[in-house]
């Protein structure tokens, strides 16, 4: 697994299957899951990261549980 962050575009990728092909992608508001043909996870793509870290910082500080929603 390997992380890589864009600070010009504010782009997290975490690159999870790196050798795989990716053959389609799904987006829920920043966040971009990239498949391979197997339908195995190959690249979570994070926009607007800063903002998302930033939620899930405040969470694992304060314990419990929050739903996060991404950035539209």
């Amino acid at each position: 697994m390997k992380a890589t962050y864009d600070r010009e575009q504010d782009i997290l990728l975490i690159e999870v299957l790196p050798e795989a092909v990716i053959d389609h992608a799904e987006q829920s508001g920043s966040l971009i899951s990239h498949f391979s043909p197997e339908d195995q996870l190959v690249l979570l793509e994070t926009l607007d990261a800063s903002q998302f870290l930033s939620s899930l910082m405040q969470v694992a500080i304060r314990g419990g549980e929050q739903a996060l929603s991404p950035a539209a």
